[in-house]
């Protein structure tokens, strides 16, 4: 509403949850580590510490 965009994670109707956050595939991709690996259509999306542990208590245990 106010314009601003930031990092988000929220879960969708299907119970999946969606990060909104910068990507830096090209990047990080060569430093996963090595029981790590991404799809072709996958992408590594970086979000703060602070956007996990806000969402941490909207997400349920279960």
């Amino acid at each position: 509403m106010t314009g601003e965009t930031c990092p988000d994670l929220f879960e969708l109707s299907d119970g999946s949850f969606a990060v909104i956050g910068t990507d830096r595939t090209d990047e990080l991709d060569g430093l996963l580590p090595a029981d790590a690996a991404r799809a072709d259509y996958e992408r590594i999306v970086v979000i703060t510490r602070e956007t996990l542990l806000r969402a941490k208590r909207d997400i349920p245990d279960a």
